[in-house]
């Protein structure tokens, strides 16, 4: 019997449904950005096109299209749509989806796509129901995460899933987006008359950050919030787009790529010389909620391995930040971060000493260890061990003269070989340790015996 009023329940639906969710794209044609992957001949459009998809996971930031492909993709095959969210499935509802899946192949030969939202979300026992049907192709799976899966997905789902990373949309994407919305009559604003200037536009295309939801969302906001003027015109300038979207929220995971990537950039900046750039990537992540402990740590090891000896205040700068860091906490913290990156970053550099140690360090792991010289032994318990010759030969240096032009130093083998393992660079304070240990060498050379 014909449902008289589903027709009437769709129109309610509809009526409350939310603009991003709307206008989410029905073809390829229609989706933005992520060209890279469904671009012209890129292999997830050949994927779709030639209908051989595969299950894939999709990660990368929110509001970048993740869902929307995911329905395109359903759509473009001709397969039936399952839609999870990992973080509240059940095995009994993957297990009842991944039975009509089976049924559904059996009597027509249509396939499933089963996407599943948060998939980093997935417990053990999930996994282990998804792999045997992923893996014998009865169930299509398509995973969104904005996490990296590989690092919180498990192994063995990866390894049947092909990973496809989604990128923030430009801000030309995002604009397009806007306009596109505001002209769309169908599923957009297009029957009301809307006059927006350039900057609003441009204003959301920034502080969105590359996701599409945010735009869209701050645009239902302006439109919906504002009055027409006496001619029935809704206007939206600059202030009104600023107030329309809601605080710009950094796009940072504590455990996501943006961690890595954020402190990569910072530790790169400096060893480059760039405070501009080092404080820029600090602010991303204290404002993504990062821990500046682990900033204050960061800042210290480079200390030491980018700069060393050229400038050997450095390490003690790190070392007070870092305790500083940890004794009055944020907000007041970020003034210490912003200090020491950028006397680091115009520190002169030199990764001498972090060679020296890593050079020695294969040395030992790759060649024959050389004895100890019976003359550097150490003599305290010499008799014990019945080795009364332990320490005999030393040259103390302090027995010599000092009034020479390098002060004490002893012809004496110390390593018993000639190898260099510190070499100091012609920058910084390591210009006088390369002058002095220069001296220390000619005056060994012509006080050997």
């Amino acid at each position: 019997m014909a449902d008289l009023w589903s027709d009437k329940r769709d129109a309610a639906r509809r009526s409350v449904e939310p603009l991003a969710s709307r206008l989410r794209p029905r073809t390829l044609d229609e989706f933005a950005g992520q060209t890279h992957i469904v671009g012209p001949g890129r292999l997830l459009r050949r994927m779709i096109d030639a209908d051989t998809l595969s299950s894939v996971i999709f990660h990368g930031p929110p509001g970048t299209g993740k869902t929307a492909l995911a329905e395109i993709v359903a759509r473009s095959t001709g397969r039936a749509f399952e839609r999870e969210n990992a973080a509240h499935a059940s095995v009994k509802r993957i297990r009842e989806i991944i039975d009509s899946a089976d049924r559904r192949l059996g009597d027509s030969g249509r396939r499933t796509v089963l996407f599943l939202d948060e998939i980093h979300r997935f417990s053990k026992s999930q996994q282990d129901v998804l792999l045997a049907d992923v893996e014998r192709g009865l169930i299509t799976l398509v995973g969104a995460t904005t996490e990296n899966p590989v690092f919180t997905v498990n192994a063995a789902l990866i390894s049947r899933s092909t990973l496809f990373r989604f990128e923030p949309l430009s801000e030309d994407d995002i604009a397009r987006l806007v306009r596109a919305a505001i002209a769309d009559p169908e599923r957009g604003f297009g029957e009301l008359s809307i006059e927006i200037t350039d900057d609003a536009v441009a204003h959301w295309a920034a502080i969105s950050d590359g996701d599409a939801r945010r735009a869209l969302t701050a645009l239902e906001v302006a439109v919906l919030s504002s009055a027409p003027d006496d001619n029935g015109a809704i206007r939206i300038d600059r202030a009104v787009a600023e107030e329309s979207i809601q605080r710009k929220a950094v796009n940072y995971s504590a455990h996501g790529d943006e961690h890595y990537d954020a402190i990569s950039a910072m530790i790169k900046s400096v060893r480059g010389s760039d405070p501009d750039a080092a404080v820029y990537w600090i602010a991303v992540m204290l404002e993504g909620g990062e821990d500046p402990r682990f900033i204050a740590r960061r800042l210290a090891i480079l200390s030491s391995e980018d700069i060393g000896n050229a400038d050997p205040r450095g390490i003690m700068i790190a070392d007070a930040a870092w305790s500083l860091v940890e004794r009055i906490g944020m907000p007041e913290a970020r003034i210490t971060l912003g200090q020491c990156a950028t006397y680091l970053a115009l520190a002169p550099k030199s990764n001498a000493a972090y060679r020296a140690i890593d050079d020695a360090i294969a040395d030992v792991r790759e060649g024959r260890t050389r004895p100890v010289p019976i003359y550097l032994r150490d003599p305290t318990k010499a008799a014990s061990h019945g080795s009364a010759r332990h320490g005999q030969g030393y040259d103390y240096i302090h027995s010599h003269d000092a009034n020479t032009a390098v002060g004490h130093v002893s012809a004496q083998e110390y390593l018993g070989v000639d190898r260099r393992f510190y070499l100091p660079k012609p920058i910084g304070h390591e210009i006088v340790l390369a002058e002095r240990l220069e001296e220390i060498l000619r005056k060994r050379r012509e006080t050997k015996p």
